[in-house]
């Protein structure tokens, strides 16, 4: 055998036992004169792309009083602007063949389109117009904040656990403005004016506070020609977009609430104060929560809801977002289920993770799962703008897209371990309990 042919077979054998990686998103970045944020990734595959704009504002930014203004822009954005009637925006999209959606979370608003690549131009100018010249009328506030309503009433005060997540925070945060939910209270949406929704377009939507990000089959010098078109005579905000600076302090006693519900069988909730996305430590709590709870083999459904049948749906984890949050444990009893063995035996798998390390097989099954997370999680358009645009405005760092996989493939058991021990523990959460009304199911 020769040398050469030798050192070929090594390196076919070395290839073979390679851990498989994620392909990178490649993209490029530019910053317009007026502040706006463009990333751009080129993708040929298909003839689409997708096209999203991040406006750095949620929830989280409402003052008192004013809550459900991020979410309520949501549905005001359609409503027409200088140059397009309302609900023209989505048919004008749909007649082309695509699709068409937006979002509200605690950090931003995220509106989005997927087209063929030749109506790039023609969504870039769609979002450009409306960035621009928002029809905020009297007229169309008012039936949008209806609508509104209507979802809250539908999504939070009439189904039988609705209202959960929202009596936890309103219990778990006593600084933070996370202790409102993007929805809103009713008492704020009626309250609310015209001339208040006016002043919120004004501050936080402009460019300056805004991430274009680009997927699909375009040019990057051509988008960017597009963007600059469209985007480049928009004005910068007339003040600093406004930041929330404010900082839960440390909780040192657990917090706990028992409340009497219309629910059909009793509730229990806990949410464990843990940091931000993209802390340190937010790679190995993601990698326990996994472990913890991620699919019917996990520990506390297997314990929960296989084993000892106390929990008829048992789930966790963690609420990641830009500042500190809760990580969740969530649990439906099983008729006749006591609720303090149920707590007793979830506590018990929270205890495990902070005394003991996680096994081998664990730690490997939790990784594989991260890793076809980001290998077929990044596949479509829109998965790739997303990603881009999420490190972005949540990180402050496009890069992390890239870079985020090899800090969640060096968790060790120890980093398990460790987080476990600094984060889930009692003094650390705050509980709900929800038993049904006396008399009633």
């Amino acid at each position: 055998m020769t040398l050469g042919l030798l050192m070929s077979l090594l390196a076919a054998f070395a290839l073979q036992g390679a851990e498989p990686r994620p392909k990178p998103i490649e993209y490029k970045e530019a910053v317009l004169p007026n502040g706006l944020r463009v990333v751009t990734n080129e993708d040929h595959s298909t003839p689409v792309v997708n096209v999203q704009v991040w406006y750095h504002v949620g929830s989280k930014d409402e003052r008192a009083g004013k809550t459900g203004f991020a979410h309520l822009f949501e549905h005001l954005m359609f409503k027409g602007s200088a140059n397009v009637e309302p609900e023209e925006h989505s048919k004008i999209v749909t007649n082309a063949g695509g699709q068409s959606n937006a979002y509200t979370t605690d950090d931003v608003t995220v509106y989005w389109e997927t087209v063929p690549s030749n109506y790039l131009e023609k969504v870039l100018w769609l979002e450009a117009d409306r960035m621009a010249s928002l029809n905020v009328s009297d007229a169309n506030f008012q039936q949008e904040r209806e609508v509104v309503k209507e979802e809250r009433r539908t999504r939070v005060e009439n189904p039988p656990y609705g209202d959960m997540i929202e009596l936890l925070y309103r219990n778990a945060f006593d600084v933070h403005p996370y202790k409102h939910i993007t929805i809103g209270s009713m008492e704020d949406l009626n309250a609310a004016t015209t001339a208040d929704v006016r002043e919120f377009y004004q501050i936080y939507y402009v460019p300056d506070n805004a991430t274009l990000a680009i997927s699909g089959d375009f040019k990057h010098e051509q988008a960017l020609e597009l963007v600059k078109k469209y985007f480049g005579d928009i004005p910068r905000g007339k003040k600093p977009v406004p930041r929330i600076d404010a900082v839960e302090p440390p909780h040192t006693k657990e917090r706990r609430l028992s409340v009497q519900k219309a629910v059909p069988l009793p509730a229990y909730v806990a949410g464990y104060y843990v940091p931000e996305d993209g802390h340190p430590d937010y790679y190995a709590l993601t990698i326990a929560s996994s472990i913890l709870s991620d699919g019917r083999s996990s520990r506390i459904y297997q314990s929960l809801v296989y084993d000892k049948q106390l929990a008829i749906e048992a789930q966790a984890g963690g609420n990641f977002s830009e500042d500190p949050n809760l990580f969740f444990a969530f649990l439906i009893l099983n008729r006749g289920a006591s609720m303090e063995e149920a707590e007793r035996a979830l506590n018990t798998e929270f205890a495990r993770m902070m005394n003991e390390p996680v096994s081998d097989a664990e730690m490997t099954k939790a990784k594989n799962k991260m890793r076809s997370q980001f290998t077929f999680g990044r596949q479509s358009v829109q998965e790739k703008a997303g990603a881009l645009a999420h490190s972005a405005v949540i990180h402050g760092d496009t890069a992390a897209t890239n870079t985020e996989y090899d800090l969640f493939m060096k968790v060790t058991k120890d980093d398990v371990l460790r987080v476990a021990k600094k984060y889930f523990q009692p003094e650390n959460r705050t509980v709900l309990i929800v038993t049904p009304m006396q008399g009633g199911q």
